[in-house]
Formats: structure tokens, sequence, C-alpha cells
């Protein structure tokens, strides 16, 4: 709790060229157990995650399933309940200090795009009213410029005015995302949470749906926090890319940083994973040993020393901190302690 303290008495100072910026952002779930239903533990999904994201770029978030990404993008959209602790600042704006009508009036520039575009999708709503629900809600066009508005909005999402009086199931894949994304256009947003969008779909499908997100995003200038385990998609639509474990960020940097240059042993693994398309090419896979521990009790020290290949006594006790390897290339790990 003292911890929790010290982050209200510092704030983060808001920086103008950021439209994102998180500081030791966690949420912890408790565990129930007992006839009472007592608290007897805490999931540590997101457990100190920090990292700024500029206006009109895309952030990759990557790391194994579990690791906490999906729960990251959530808690900053405050969709997961209470934080735990640390601060997201949206244009500025504290997220979890705005009332409860602030809050409304925000969500229409916080958007989020789901994993499955068939479960996040009212199977009873043809898809103009799908679209348009949350348009009408917050009042954003007039009763006589509706129609026309939404039909522009399909328009720009790659669907047609007829698809208006359709009903999800009537869709493939890649339209039902293309249904979503325009949902979250139709609000007019700043800032997206892209869970994992494409890797629901055909490839062939997910290069449209990845092509559609990048000229959406010129159009309009949108800022994306592209979650995903496909890294050679990551790789592609990302600026920036921040690599997770365990609910902490052990690496972030330039997309071309991080891929040229990976620093730490996790995401070095991660990487060594990327097929390439050419059998010549002799792999240098790096297997990692075991599996990802239980985030309701993570490892002492560093989260990752129970797999690593360069464990050392230290990391068995001490928590590595964050540190400057490279301009923008930030790495949380003891190997690079005298860096």
């Amino acid at each position: 709790m003292a911890h929790e303290k010290k982050a209200v008495e510092t704030p983060v100072e808001y920086d103008p060229q950021y439209i994102l910026q998180v500081k030791d952002l966690k949420k912890h779930f408790p565990i129930k157990g007992g006839m009472i239903s007592k608290t007897v533990g805490h999931v540590k999904a997101v457990d100190g995650v920090t990292f700024n994201l500029k206006r009109g770029t895309t952030m990759g978030l990557v790391g194994e399933s579990g690791c906490g990404k999906t729960t990251t993008g959530r808690t900053i959209l405050r969709l997961a309940g209470e934080k735990t602790g640390g601060q997201v600042l949206f244009n500025g704006k504290d997220v979890y200090a705005l009332s409860d009508k602030e809050m409304r009036d925000m969500r229409t520039k916080m958007q989020i795009i789901f994993q499955d575009p068939f479960s996040s999708l009212q199977p009873r709503m043809p898809v103009g009213e799908i679209i348009g629900e949350a348009v009408r809600e917050h009042g954003l066009v007039s009763k006589e410029e509706f129609d026309d508005y939404i039909d522009q909005v399909m328009d720009n999402c790659g669907l047609q005015p007829f698809h208006k009086d359709r009903y999800p199931h009537e869709f493939s894949g890649g339209q039902r995302q293309r249904i979503c994304i325009a949902r979250a256009l139709a609000l007019n947003p700043e800032f997206i949470v892209c869970d994992e969008p494409v890797s629901a779909l055909d490839v062939s499908i997910q290069a449209q749906i990845i092509n559609l997100l990048k000229n959406l995003q010129e159009k309009y200038n949108l800022t994306y926090l592209f979650i995903s385990h496909d890294l050679s998609v990551v790789e592609y639509i990302s600026d920036t890319v921040g690599v997770m474990y365990l609910g902490n960020l052990v690496e972030y940097g330039a997309t071309e940083d991080i891929f040229r240059n990976p620093l730490h042993p996790y995401t070095k693994a991660l990487f060594s994973a990327i097929p390439v398309p050419d059998p010549t090419v002799k792999m240098d896979r790096i297997v990692l040993e075991g599996s990802i521990p239980s985030p309701a009790n993570p490892p002492a020290g560093c989260k990752f020393h129970t797999r690593c290949a360069n464990c050392m006594e230290k990391c068995k006790t001490e928590v590595p901190q964050q540190r400057e390897i490279e301009p923008g290339h930030y790495v949380v790990c003891h190997l690079y302690d005298e860096a």
C-alpha cells in the first residue's frame, strides 16, 4: 500500500507529445477460497507496466499467452474494474480520477477491437444498429445525418450500405472484423486498443485488415496499442514494441531496434521462433525450459530466472531495474547492470 501512496504523491508529468502515459500500472485479481470466500491470494496479471505512446503511432505488445497483454489494454481503458496501482494519463487526464460522466465522455476517444469478432457482436441486432448504437447514445450526429454518417463509416471500412440490414451470422470472419472496426471508428476515437484483431482470420484476410488499420491511422491520425502473438504482423504495423513477461515489460523500444538487436533473453527466445520461409536457412532456435510460472505465485528476483539460460545468482533474489541501453531502447535484465 505504501508503494501506491508514493505513486499518488509523484504524479506523472504530462508531456503533450504522448497521447498515453502509463506509469507502474498494476492490476491484481483476488483469489477466493474457503467457506466464506476469503481472499487467500492475488493473481498479479499486470505488475508494474510503464511506457509512453506517441500520438499517431502504433505500439505492439507481445508475449506468451497469460503474460497480461490483454489485461493491460483493458486496465488502460478502465474495463477491468479498479486498478491496483499506478497511473494512466490520456491526453494529460488521469483516467482513474475521472467521474462517471467524464469517463462516459472519454469513452468516445478510447475504443477497443476485440479478438473474436463474432462473440463481440450482438447477434440479434442488424449491423447498422451495431455500428450506430453508440453514435446515437452519445449524440455525435443529428437524426437527419445519422444514416449518411453510418454509410460513410461503413464505406471507410470496406462495407456496403446494403450490409446495414444484415445480421452478424450472415458475414465471414473478415467482414465481421470490419464491422468491429467500423463500430470503434464510428465514435471518432483518438486511441484504439487492438486486442489480437487478426488472430482468428485467414492469412490473406489478415493482410487486408492490417492494411485497413494502417490506412485508417493515416487518414484519421489514430493511435493504436496493438496486442498480438504474431511477431511478423507486429514488425509490419508497429512503430514501437513492448515485450511482456508475467505482468511486466521486460524490453521496450523502437521496432527496428527491438528486431535488429533484441537484448533480453526472453525476447531473443521469442524472436528465434519466427519461421523463415527459406529451407536453406538453419534456424538457431532457443527453446525455453519449463512453462511460464503462475502469476499468483511469481518467482522471487527476476521473474524469468526459472527459465533463463543466462541466470546468475543475483537474478534469483534481486529484481532488475529498467535500463536504457541505446536511445529509446529499454531492457529489464541483470545482464546489463554494468551498461
